[in-house]
């Protein structure tokens, strides 16, 4: 099965998840102001899987980022409280922003290029170093805040998890987006059916963004910055030799070796990306709740892995696409969302979560099995 044909059955799933959410919660699951919140939740998820997309398409794993989303979040709320930046004004609060931020991504990046070194120098199993740095970062992150919130952050700060961009021009950008990808559909060489297909697709989807955000207080900046971040992965995957080294890589490591793959120099930029993107998780979560938890991102990792194998991509390595990453990010979301709606105990969530989780590598088995046997 094609990525286009999986993500238009993902989108089908979604749609039609919403639509019985809507029925199930009376109406309030799909609320302008519901579902915009829903999207600044699914966005630090979001971004996060998209780094796990790469970790994973090279046959690696990384459960440490949930932990270092918690770190990182720390080091960013010590930097607004503990520095005083909290309560500044004027250029000394951005200032205190540019620092928080800085810090909070350059902490992620070099765990990352830890893990990654770790991995490539010594050949220790990514499972193992990565489930020791979770261990790692957790503690850190405690010892750093005493145990205890770093609370409140500034206000400017805050603006990077809570802000968004006004009414009018959130409406303008779907508008410019809607045409951009119009322009796209009609440019593919795609039969009759299909190109309407697309064509109703992008006028839908854009059509309920503009309704959603416009009917609210605008895009969230967290969900701008995912978007970029996503586009900007897509296009690294599908469209540059990085990306195709990668899939290689993930599909057979001793033919990328013997086609002159730097099959080390990729596996350490993938594990320190996938830092440097815990870290800017970590600093939107920390601006998000106004302050620094060291509990925070608890199960971050088990979100990141189900939205990716729900997307579509392998266990096994080589194969998946950051769009359906995406996808199953807005999945694994809608799916906490609803629940949390309707009032489901958070045990049982839980449960829910890990069943889908079992059937998604279940399926995934079973096709790359099918597709042994026909070849």
């Amino acid at each position: 099965m094609n990525h286009d044909s999986r993500n238009f059955r993902g989108l089908l799933l979604l749609a039609t998840l919403g639509v019985l959410l809507h029925f199930l919660t009376q109406g309030t699951f799909t609320e302008a102001r519901n579902l915009t919140n829903l999207t600044r939740q699914v966005a630090i998820n979001g971004i996060l899987a998209m780094g796990m997309t790469y970790v994973i398409l090279i046959g690696g794993i990384d459960l440490s980022v949930g932990s270092v989303v918690a770190l990182c979040g720390i080091t960013a709320g010590m930097i607004q409280v503990k520095l005083g930046f909290a309560d500044a004004v004027g250029a000394q609060a951005w200032l205190g922003v540019f620092l928080a931020l800085g810090v909070s991504i350059a902490t992620g990046l070099l765990i990352g290029l830890f893990n990654g070194w770790m991995i490539t120098r010594y050949r220790i199993a990514p499972f193992i170093i990565t489930l020791g740095m979770m261990v790692i970062a957790r503690g850190a992150a405690l010892i750093l805040s005493d145990g205890a919130a770093l609370s409140p952050t500034g206000d400017l700060f805050n603006e990077l998890g809570q802000g968004y961009l006004p009414v009018i021009a959130t409406l303008a950008v779907c508008g410019v987006l809607m045409a951009l990808q119009i322009v796209r559909s009609l440019r593919r060489p795609l039969q009759a059916k299909q190109k309407a297909l697309s064509l109703t697709g992008i006028l839908l989807g854009g059509g309920a963004a503009a309704y959603v955000f416009g009917n609210y207080n605008g895009f969230p900046y967290p969900v701008i910055l995912f978007g970029v971040l996503a586009v900007l992965g897509g296009w690294i995957l599908s469209r540059t030799r990085a990306g195709r080294f990668t899939l290689a890589l993930g599909g057979n490591p001793e033919a990328a070796w013997l086609a002159g793959v730097p099959i080390r120099a990729l596996t350490l930029g993938i594990y320190t990306a996938m830092g440097a993107l815990a870290g800017l998780c970590g600093a939107i979560l920390t601006a998000r709740l106004n302050g620094a938890l060291p509990t925070a991102g608890e199960l971050f990792e088990l979100d990141a892995v189900a939205a990716v194998v729900i997307g579509g991509t392998s266990l096994q390595g080589g194969s998946g696409s950051v769009s359906g990453s995406v996808l199953g990010a807005f999945l694994i979301g809608t799916l906490n969302n609803g629940m949390s709606l309707m009032a489901i105990p958070e045990f049982y969530q839980k449960v829910i979560k890990g069943v889908i989780i079992v059937l998604a590598v279940w399926l995934d088995t079973r096709q790359k099995g099918q597709a042994a046997a026909k070849a």
